[in-house]
């Protein structure tokens, strides 16, 4: 019996000891520990994640920012490429005013009668002999005067005379040819157009007739249609205007003004200075793009150096 009582005492002191030993085991896990774990890590990896963030924003930025700048370069660039493009249609519309005035200058050559011939001798000059028929006038208007000298100044700008008219074409019936043709008296003041007020200038006989061969032309936005029965014309329809004038052939020449007659229609209304706007379109594109480079290098450039 009092060694049962030895043992039960024994084993009590060893189950205790266990428990406390536990017990302490126990609260050092939960104080020390799991501290690290649940504070520590977890801060350390959103530390983390937050800088990885930061750094896919600006480079997101950085390449936005990049895209954004050779974006606004194409401005001066395509500005410096439209004004050298304006630059050479300067070039060829210089050329080809000079080659204009050459041809109606030129010496006049007999009119051939061949139409495909006519077709490559538009500004040509070119001479006929033979006689009008001022009965079968047509009128082109409204038209004003125009001035060869005032055409080559004002060259490239939007002018007007104030003055209108009409331009007095005439059938010419040509006796070295066999043939008649229209021919572009001139110009006439709007109280001149009617031919009885101009009776000193309907020339009578037979002539020499020297003008610039012209073709047809189609009608233009916003220019009325002809009016045949009023006998009113707003461009050159040679075949209408053929028909309208007892059947002459569609051969059109506008007459020098060395054809002039005192109280007549006054020569020389042909307009051989083309529009020439080409220089103010270089200055503005030029322009643009000198003040957009500057700009794209004070904001891209001047700010890194």
């Amino acid at each position: 019996m009092a060694s049962l009582k030895a043992a039960l005492v024994c084993s009590t002191r060893l189950l205790k000891t266990p428990r406390q030993k536990s017990h302490v085991v126990y609260v050092t896990r939960t104080l020390v520990l799991p501290g690290p774990p649940l504070f520590r890590r977890p801060e350390g990896r959103f530390l983390t994640f937050g800088r990885l963030s930061s750094s896919t924003a600006a480079r997101g930025e950085k390449g936005e920012e990049s895209l954004f700048k050779w974006l606004l370069l194409l401005i001066p660039v395509t500005a410096f490429g439209l004004g050298t493009w304006q630059m050479r249609r300067r070039q060829w519309k210089m050329q080809l005013i000079n080659d204009l005035r050459r041809l109606v200058t030129a010496e006049p050559i007999p009119l051939p009668l061949d139409p495909n011939e006519l077709k490559g001798l538009e500004y040509r000059r070119v001479k006929v002999r033979g006689q009008f028929d001022h009965a079968r006038e047509l009128y082109v208007l409204p038209r004003s005067p125009v001035d060869p000298e005032k055409e080559a100044r004002e060259a490239g700008t939007l002018s007007s005379s104030g003055e209108t008219g009409a331009n007095v074409i005439t059938p010419f019936h040509c006796t070295d040819l066999g043939i008649t043709i229209l021919v572009n008296r001139g110009y006439v003041p709007k109280q001149k157009v009617r031919p009885e007020t101009r009776m000193k200038g309907q020339v009578e006989g037979e002539v020499e007739v020297v003008g610039v061969v012209r073709l047809t032309e189609n009608r233009k936005p916003f220019v009325p249609n002809n009016d045949v029965a009023r006998n009113r014309w707003h461009y050159r329809d040679l075949e209408a205007m053929g028909a309208a004038a007892a059947g002459a052939e569609p051969i059109f020449i506008d007459a020098d003004f060395g054809s002039t007659t005192p109280g007549g229609p006054i020569g020389g209304q042909t307009r051989v200075t083309l529009r020439n706007e080409h220089m103010q379109y270089m200055v503005t594109w030029f322009g643009l793009c000198a003040a957009t480079s500057y700009m794209w290098y004070a904001k891209f450039i001047k700010k890194i150096v």
